[in-house]
């Protein structure tokens, strides 16, 4: 077993080292995900089993809320404001290109929150459409998901003639004249309705596919370790071949 500590071999056993620990790392990273998911899945099913609560109960003025708090159904009472209204451009709903309308709605309180009050079909282009549904006037109710800013920056959360490319609260308070809750309310009820905007769409509880990744990352490892005692058994094989075949 003294070739063992041949250049060859030291240098084709570190290797297998490496590259076993290095599936092993991605599969426990692809299983931290699927069980991340498994648990944001269950704060959801949490969340729309449990009642509606008034938004300001969960997102206070000046102040940002827990992850955790994102999907609780929550409810809020005031007027919308549709001169500082934003479009967010580009939004597929299947094959089909159209613009999220987001309209602040100013509670009783005098703070406000943006409403993601649906998506309307649009022409795939940039250009802002004229015919979105207004929204109601007066002292309207809405309840929907509580939802968390994007994590986009920039250009695509700056309001431009009235379009954005993700929402986020903070870069749209610099527009408007009074204090915005953080993140934002996802439609689903409103009284009085608005006619033509589809509501939000459910959240996707799916558990995707990186239970499976991990399976296949730690199959690799063992894979590559069995590969490594493979041509170490062929290589004895060989070894006691030439020493017992006569010269």
């Amino acid at each position: 077993m003294g070739f063992l500590l041949s250049r060859r071999w030291l240098g084709f056993g570190a290797f297998v080292v490496a590259l076993s620990v290095t599936c092993v790392v991605l599969g426990m990273w692809q299983h931290d995900r699927h069980e991340q998911r498994q648990e944001r899945n269950a704060r959801i099913e949490a969340h729309a089993a449990a009642d509606p609560v008034p938004v300001e109960e969960v997102a206070r003025p000046g102040e940002s809320w827990e992850s955790e708090a994102e999907w609780t159904r929550v409810t809020a009472t005031g007027h919308y404001d549709p001169d500082h209204e934003v479009l967010v451009k580009f939004q597929q709903r299947g094959s089909s290109p159209g613009v999220d309308v987001v309209t602040p709605l100013v509670l009783d309180s005098g703070v406000a929150v943006l409403v993601d009050r649906g998506w309307w079909g649009t022409r795939n282009t940039a250009e802002k459409p004229d015919d979105i549904p207004a929204a109601p006037s007066g002292t309207v109710e809405v309840t929907g998901w509580l939802r968390a800013n994007s994590t986009a920056d920039g250009q695509a959360i700056t309001p431009e003639n009235g379009q954005v490319r993700a929402i986020h609260s903070e870069a749209v308070a610099e527009t408007v004249p009074y204090d915005l809750l953080d993140g934002y309310v996802a439609l689903r009820e409103q009284d009085p309705p608005t006619e033509g905007l589809s509501p939000a769409e459910p959240p996707d509880l799916g558990i995707g596919v990186n239970l499976f990744y991990s399976w296949q990352w730690y199959f690799f490892a063992g894979l590559a370790v069995f590969g490594f005692f493979w041509f170490l058994r062929a290589e004895l094989k060989e070894r006691r071949e030439k020493a017992v075949t006569p010269s």
